[in-house]
């Protein structure tokens, strides 16, 4: 059945019409996604100027109340119409509301489905991680195991928000649209965050380590700006999605100055910095803002390098050629980011060779047309259910 026709009858569980409720988790796992992006970046932040780590520290509760709430709504849907349809009967004869399925004996959605799996490996990760700094420490590298599928299972989720959009709305409403270009902005603002630790592989081993930024996020940028245009069916959805990250970004470091400015904490990264060693992703961050001439985990400025390849994604038109939209956004990012980081003064000692600097653009492309594929495949198989 596709999806219009899905639309077409009331979703009904129990006596109860659950598409209304559907679509206001929706936004409210939307705002979940804003808040934790605020409680993430702060938090970042918190460990690379103040350099206190506590459960309790403002930015974790502001991720961990935001996970909560996502919860929430993902299981409350899903308990909702499992418990309504235990005694109900769905137009048309069905026993389920429109659209749902049944999976471990809970009815809902596929994308409330994939929207608790998500959860599940966040909440899974909450505790792996606090065993991981038992054994080794506490550490701020975002690229640990724990934290990798805590961000893995937050995509799960912002992937299922894309689904239930589909679920919720029409083609062509515009809800439906605005929940997408979100959905995937949310979705782009994470991979942008998940790739920030490449600007210290890069400072350590230079070379084609060089080229890690470009290449991660050439394959990561391009999925998420090639599957927002597929299912928004908008040719200037990269456009919006990278302005909308842009802002997204700026508000998180608004957020996270002026909980800086209202609680005042006493910094003791003199001592962090005393005891780490100095590869330590805490010490090159500082290394690399006092190179730079910047504030220390506090530019933005990277977050406008993919504007330039989602331009020649609108040309190239994602919605009729996604591969070629791919190879013109990675491109687009080399030619930008790469002038950028021969000019970085933290970046001097560790520029390319030619040889490599040509290896690292062939990477490039080939990460991006990695992703714009998937993101093909992957938007495809969303519009077929």
């Amino acid at each position: 059945m596709s999806r219009p026709d899905a639309l077409a009858w009331p979703a009904v569980a129990g006596g109860i019409d659950v598409l209304p409720l559907r679509r206001a988790a929706l936004w409210i796992l939307l705002l979940t996604k804003l808040t934790a992006g605020w409680g993430l970046g702060w938090d970042i932040r918190w460990h690379l100027l103040i350099g206190r780590d506590s459960f309790w520290i403002a930015p974790h509760v502001l991720t961990y109340a935001s996970v909560a709430l996502a919860g929430i709504a993902s299981f409350g849907v899903v308990a909702v119409e499992t418990r309504g349809v235990r005694g109900g009967v769905a137009p048309s004869g069905q026993r389920m509301p429109a659209g749902s399925i049944q999976l471990f004996g809970l009815v809902g959605t596929r994308g409330f489905h994939l929207a608790w799996l998500g959860i599940a490996v966040m909440l899974v990760a909450a505790p792996i991680d606090d065993l991981w700094h038992r054994l080794f420490g506490i550490d701020v590298t975002l690229w640990s195991p724990p934290h990798l599928l805590g961000l893995l299972g937050a995509q799960v989720n912002t992937l299922a928000c894309l689904a239930i959009a589909r679920e919720a709305w029409p083609a062509g409403d515009r809800a439906r649209i605005l929940a997408t270009l979100l959905g995937t902005t949310f979705l782009f603002g994470t991979f942008a965050i998940s790739a920030d630790p490449s600007w210290r592989i890069a400072f350590l081993h230079g070379g084609l380590f060089f080229f890690t930024w470009p290449v991660l996020g050439a394959s990561l940028f391009a999925f998420s700006l090639v599957l927002g245009t597929r299912l928004t069916a908008l040719r200037w959805a990269p456009i919006a999605i990278v302005a909308f990250g842009v802002v997204v970004q700026l508000s998180i470091f608004a957020v996270a100055n002026l909980g800086f400015t209202v609680l005042k904490p006493v910094p003791v990264i003199q001592e962090v910095l005393t005891a780490e060693e100095s590869t330590s992703p805490i010490a090159v961050a500082h290394e690399m803002a006092r190179r730079n001439g910047t504030t220390v985990g506090g530019s933005w400025v990277p977050r406008l390098f993919p504007l330039f390849g989602a331009l020649l994604i609108v040309a190239a038109d994602a919605r009729r050629r996604p591969l070629v939209a791919a190879l013109a956004f990675g491109a687009g990012l080399f030619a930008v980011a790469f002038p950028m980081m021969l000019r970085s003064p933290a970046l001097a000692h560790v520029r390319p060779d030619a040889p490599a600097a040509a290896l690292g653009l062939v990477l490039t492309l080939a990460a991006a047309a990695a992703g714009g594929w998937l993101a093909a495949r992957l938007a495809d198989r969303i519009a077929a259910r």
